[in-house]
């Protein structure tokens, strides 16, 4: 969760000076909130989250108590495929977390039957990885999106416009999919050589090959760029 500080500073000459920080980690922002409070001149000192929510610093430190039991600083890959000879298409989704101080890595894909073209298995596989994320429990959390798909990242986020009447179905499906569970996403296009572990998921799924595992990292040793 990631947030910004705003806190109004008194000077020595008793003027009032309202100052915001960059966003920051919200466990970062309560360290640093600490040291500003020492040196005694903080008349209000608040949280604003990525929603524009405020937050006190007690009710922030709450916040972070509660969801550290629940998946966290959530980042989800996915990727789709389509063999045009059968008609199928593979999706894939690879979901990394925290939960209880432990890092935490999800794989899993499916195979997919009934839809037209590579374009649309690309939505089918943002759904998909939504719908893995819905039963994490995740839910009311910002979560970073990435994929290189970036028609689909970018008609998400309101930055290219969408006219083909099917995919814009796939686009209303997912917004109020993430409206409903109160997910923040964050949308992040990234090269297919970045996107290769979701892309491989969408590969097995198509070979008949179907995954769904859960590993935890710390244990394994493995990190976000292996």
């Amino acid at each position: 969760m990631d947030v910004i500080i705003q806190w109004t500073y008194i000077t020595p000459k008793k003027q009032e000076i309202v100052l915001t920080s960059d966003v920051l980690p919200a466990e970062k922002a309560l360290l640093l909130a600490e040291d500003f409070e020492k040196t005694g001149r903080v008349k209000e000192l608040t949280f604003i989250d990525r929603r524009n929510t405020i937050w006190t610093k007690k009710e922030l430190v709450k916040l972070l108590q509660e969801i550290e039991s629940e998946p966290h600083d959530i980042i989800a890959y996915f990727d789709g495929g389509f063999d045009n000879e059968t008609l199928e298409a593979g999706v894939g989704a690879a979901i990394y977390y925290q939960q209880n101080h432990q890092p935490y890595r999800l794989r899993v894909n499916r195979r997919l039957g009934q839809l037209k073209s590579n374009n649309e298995a690309e939505y089918a596989a943002f759904w998909f990885a939504v719908q893995m994320l819905e039963e994490l429990g995740v839910h009311h959390l910002p979560v970073v999106f990435r994929g290189d798909s970036h028609v689909v990242l970018n008609q998400l986020s309101g930055a290219w416009p969408c006219f083909e009447k099917e995919y814009n179905a796939w686009l209303d499906r997912i917004e109020a999919k993430l409206k409903e569970l109160g997910i923040q996403p964050i949308y992040e296009p990234i090269s297919r050589k970045q996107n290769k572990e979701a892309d491989q998921l969408a590969r097995q799924a198509l070979e008949g090959k179907i995954i769904a595992s859960t590993i935890e990292l710390a244990k394994k040793g493995i990190d976000r760029d292996e």
